[in-house]
């Protein structure tokens, strides 16, 4: 079957492009911020956050990997940046010889503690400080659609971050 593309409409083709121009200059205003104030990019900072939240501050790398949305080669040269600052530590795992955990250290916490409010300043005068409340409700909403809609259920899909 050959059928011709649903090409977007006109009020369609300006949400896609807006939607593209916001997203990429919101991940360059936080990436700076993180970078100027904190000397970390902002795929840092997550992993550090997802760390802080996982119990005893520990997460296995592929659990990271797929949180994070990004691909074990990524996860684990950017790991090794956060080791070589002392901010996580790698160990082994028991159970799968193979397999290993990232753990933040004490002093990753306190970097990250340290980093916290400057980003949320960020996050804030970026986003919310420009949406009304019921905005910032309908953003959630659409984004929360969006990525349910994106997360692919069947098992053996072909994602990078399960490579």
């Amino acid at each position: 079957m050959n059928t011709a593309p649903r090409w977007l409409s006109d009020e369609e083709q300006r949400v896609w492009r807006a939607y593209l121009h916001a997203t990429t200059l919101l991940e360059d205003h936080l990436d700076r911020q993180l970078q100027r104030d904190a000397g970390m990019p902002h795929i840092y900072y997550g992993l550090l956050v997802q760390l802080s939240e996982a119990p005893r501050r520990r997460r296995r790398m592929t659990e990271l990997a797929i949180e994070a949305k990004i691909t074990r080669s990524r996860l684990s040269h950017a790991i090794a940046r956060l080791e070589k600052n002392g901010w996580v530590r790698r160990e082994d795992c028991p159970s799968d010889k193979r397999g290993q955990y990232a753990l933040l250290t004490d002093e990753g916490m306190e970097v990250l503690k340290r980093a916290a409010a400057g980003h949320v300043d960020a996050v804030r005068q970026a986003m919310f400080d420009r949406l009304t409340p019921e905005q910032a409700a309908q953003l959630g909403e659409i984004m929360r659609v969006l990525a349910e809609g994106l997360q692919p259920q069947d098992p053996t899909a072909d994602l990078p971050w399960l490579r």
